[in-house]
């Protein structure tokens, strides 16, 4: 019999952040705040969830109150990149713009991509166990000989497929817990699963940019912040 191989995979970290109770909910509480203070409200429709990006609350790492957060996740982008055998010393790590995100009810996330930066996040400060999870999108879908093969209602429904595992799906539902914090590549396509219903699930997300400290011999990284001219 034959051997399978699997390249290409998608590496996405999941770790845990300490934080006190105390630290938790002042960070609700201000994030509540934001809430109540909405400045483009029409924009929310009543499907989707709040997100504080689309409201004026983009720079939340900014905020004293998130302080001991923040220092925490730089921890874990640094994780992440140790873990893919990226020399993170040679780089400089940036905190694009951050925001927290609200779900009630069924309220969801739709399907998007960060292109404007190189790594997300999703952290998970108030989530129960039945709120709804990640869901990570597959558009390559490498495995899809046939086209429409994978996602197709039609061949789904006459068991096609017989089995779905990693080879054979272009979506995955991740599973993180409360006080969790998920690290991906931004051009990652990904929403929260749809129908289903949230205790008033609260998350904060930021969008990760890397440059290099010295970009000299170096043809592809972002040049350091230093050496720009605005024109």
């Amino acid at each position: 019999m034959g051997q399978i191989f699997n390249f290409f995979p998608l590496s996405v970290l999941k770790s845990k952040i300490e934080l006190s109770d105390e630290k938790k909910k002042k960070m609700i509480e201000e994030i509540l705040v934001m809430e109540k203070k909405s400045k483009n409200i029409e924009y929310k429709n009543q499907s989707s969830a709040w997100t504080g990006d689309t409201q004026g609350f983009e720079f939340i790492h900014n905020n004293q109150i998130f302080d001991d957060f923040f220092i925490e996740v730089k921890k874990k982008i640094i994780e992440y990149l140790e873990a893919l055998q990226v020399d993170h010393n040679q780089l400089e790590i940036f905190i694009q713009r951050s925001w927290a995100t609200i779900s009630k009810e069924k309220e969801n996330i739709a399907l998007h991509k960060h292109l404007q930066s190189h790594l997300s996040f999703a952290y998970y400060l108030k989530k129960s166990d039945t709120d709804a999870n990640l869901l990570f999108i597959d558009e390559t879908k490498h495995n899809e000989f046939l086209p429409g093969l994978f996602l197709s209602p039609s061949t789904n429904k006459k068991q096609v497929i017989k089995k779905r595992n990693i080879s054979n799906t272009a979506a995955i539902v991740f599973d993180a817990k409360e006080d969790e914090i998920v690290i991906f590549p931004s051009k990652t396509a990904h929403q929260t699963q749809p129908n289903i219903k949230n205790n008033d699930r609260i998350s904060i997300s930021a969008d990760i940019f890397i440059v290099s400290k010295n970009s000299e011999n170096l043809e592809h990284l972002v040049s350091p912040f230093k050496d720009w001219k605005n024109i």
